[in-house]
């Protein structure tokens, strides 16, 4: 199949060399010398003209042969004269007297097949080359230019992702196991009279892998894999995507045991009927057609629609009653061990110092995806070629941590002197607030470097991970987040700007304890849906559920959870306010504080001094 396709590529190469050929030998063939009349009568004259072939039209005489020259080489000779009675025949007397070998041809006679060939071939040939060059360039998948009701689903035959090369998702993958054994041997499930579910949909936030089970899937059960957007059923003509699903299903079913696999199916699944001005016609069309071919799969007939989302909460219910996606698998994102499981299977490629600790770079990485740990070993191994090093060390790893969450530092950016001391105090602000408030987050890394929008950057990570959060915990992490804004008034009786982010959200929390969690003096009542208005026409004349006194409520208990973290983040910077002094001089110093760096300044040691080691 590849060589037939190689030669069909050089098809039009070979129109064109033929061509250029025929043009190269025509010009060969007739390379004539153009002479003059009193030449041509001079060689007539004497004898040696050998062939004369004269073309006889209404209003010149066209000659044509071979003569030879004085050293007797023959040549091709062509001269036009004009036909007049008295020059027709003084010519024509010469010719034949003189002339070895004479020939008239009529001008008007001509071979009806030959006009024929000459003038259509060229045109069947030009017509085919265009024909040709206008399949290649619609070639692909989509090799037909009017095809539009074929679906765009690509088949993967021979899938090499296994379970082995997807990690932090152990409870997932478990889930799916029984996909694996149902397409291995459906019999068995038919004779227990269990029934598949027809549909997975998995959910998560994305880079959580979601994909990459799908395909490990189908690897794992050695399957077809049918793999589509939600985006690619969709077109500006009504019933192209409806089309496009009963090709998809067509196909798929002839194949079967397989995997169909739609990525972003919110894209053609989102709910009907919804938007202001009504639906979306084609959108709608083909969802129900979606919905009528998952209708119309049989039991066990070995086709499994495995689909994601980041975005459930738009879907149609009539996709998830059971007998459709009846079954959902949440992938979240990966715990700790989740993530050093997953930074080791993206290591496996990597050229890695022995000293790099893949345990600690899990615990800097809370709330990483897959994609992001993917993304953050990989730029460790970019900064290592552009250093010319022949491993990957911690640095580059903390280097690319920093550049995933804040971007690249900006190291020829100028801070005046006072700027620089208010950055180093707000910095620093936060990091007292992590040391001494037990609820708060840990601080792992504190610098003034600026990265993207941030004067500086202040890396805090949980102390442990934990599914739900308490309202100490809550409150703890508002406290943290006012820090910096805190230092900068108790220092410099000044505030700036640099807090704005940290106030966003800070504010965030608070209105979320109120309105969506219950704690506050207003009681477990949730004022506030979440998830926010997804759709502008379903929710546009929706009003607020609480009266105009319960939002001046609201408004009065979010200003007290903010002014309560903030009078305590106060006393704790002032209780602390010489360990602050201290960790401000060493930040100004070095630029940048590690938590091994920051906790010798806390116990009183150097900068980089080891700690000791018990009993000695």
């Amino acid at each position: 199949m590849k060589n037939n396709k190689q030669l069909a590529a050089l098809i039009p190469y070979l129109f064109v060399l033929v061509a250029v050929m025929s043009l190269m030998f025509m010009n060969i063939g007739n390379t004539e010398t153009d002479i003059t009349y009193q030449e041509y009568v001079d060689l007539l004259n004497k004898e040696q003209v050998v062939t004369s072939n004269v073309t006889v039209s209404e209003v010149v005489l066209t000659i044509e042969g071979i003569y030879a020259d004085s050293k007797g080489v023959q040549n091709v000779y062509s001269l036009t004269v004009p036909n007049t009675e008295f020059q027709n025949n003084t010519i024509i007397e010469l010719i034949n007297e003189k002339s070895k070998e004479v020939k008239v041809i009529d001008a008007y006679e001509t071979n009806p097949f030959w006009d024929i060939v000459s003038n259509v071939l060229p045109l069947l040939i030009f017509g085919a080359f265009a024909f040709f060059m206008l399949s290649r360039m619609n070639g692909g998948n989509n090799n037909k230019a009017f095809e539009f009701g074929k679906s765009k689903a690509r088949l993967e035959g021979a899938i090499k992702v296994r379970f082995e090369d997807v990690a932090g998702c152990d409870e997932e993958k478990e889930e799916m196991q029984e996909l694996i054994e149902y397409l291995k041997n459906p019999k068995k499930f038919a004779k227990m009279g269990a029934r598949i579910p027809k549909g997975v949909l998995m959910v998560g936030a994305p880079g959580t892998g979601k994909t990459l089970l799908a395909k490990a899937v189908a690897g794992e059960a050695e399957v077809p894999f049918y793999s589509i957007s939600g985006s690619d059923f969709v077109e500006m003509f009504v019933g192209v995507g409806a089309s496009r699903v009963r090709d998809m299903f067509k196909r798929a079913q002839a194949t079967a045991p397989c995997i169909i696999f739609i990525d972003e199916i919110d894209a053609v699944g989102r709910q009907r009927g919804t938007g202001l001005g009504g639906g979306h016609d084609e959108r709608e069309q083909t969802l129900n057609q979606l919905l009528v071919e998952m209708d119309g799969i049989q039991d066990n007939s070995g086709v499994v629609i495995v689909a994601a989302t980041n975005r459930p909460d738009v879907l149609d219910p009539a996709l998830l009653r059971p007998g459709r996606f009846d079954r959902q698998i949440t992938v979240s994102l990966p715990d700790r061990k989740g993530r050093e499981a997953i930074l080791k299977v993206h290591a496996r490629n990597k050229k890695l110092d022995s000293t790099v600790d893949l345990n600690a770079l899990a615990k800097r990485t809370p709330g990483f995806s897959g994609a992001d740990l993917e993304n953050v070993l990989n730029e460790a191994a970019i900064l290592a070629v552009r250093e010319s090093a022949d491993l990957i060390t911690m640095n580059h790893l903390d280097e690319a941590i920093d550049r995933v969450m804040g971007g690249p530092a900006k190291k020829s950016k100028v801070y005046s002197d006072r700027e620089k001391r208010l950055v180093a105090y707000h910095e620093v602000g936060h990091t007292i607030i992590g040391l001494k408030l037990e609820s708060s987050d840990m601080v792992q890394k504190v610098t003034i470097i600026p990265r993207g929008q941030a004067g500086g950057y202040n890396l805090m990570t949980p102390r442990e991970e934990k599914f739900m959060l308490t309202k100490t915990d809550l409150s703890a992490r508002i406290t943290g987040l006012l820090g910096g804004r805190v230092a900068e008034d108790i220092v410099f009786n000044e505030i700036s700007t640099g807090a704005s982010s940290d106030i966003e959200r800070a504010t965030k929390i608070a209105r979320e304890m109120v309105m969506s969690y219950g704690m506050s003096d207003l009681g477990p009542i949730q004022y506030e849906h979440s998830g926010g208005n997804v759709f502008l026409g379903r929710d546009y004349s929706n009003s607020s559920n609480y009266s105009g006194q319960i939002a001046f409520e609201i408004d009065k208990e979010v200003r007290r959870i903010i002014d309560e973290a903030y009078d305590h983040a106060k006393r704790l910077i002032q209780e602390n306010r010489e360990l602050m002094d201290r960790l401000v001089d060493a930040l100004l110093e070095f630029e940048t504080l590690t938590a091994e760096n920051i906790q010798n300044i806390v116990e009183g040691r150097a900068y980089n001094e080891s700690a000791p080691v018990e009993g000695v």
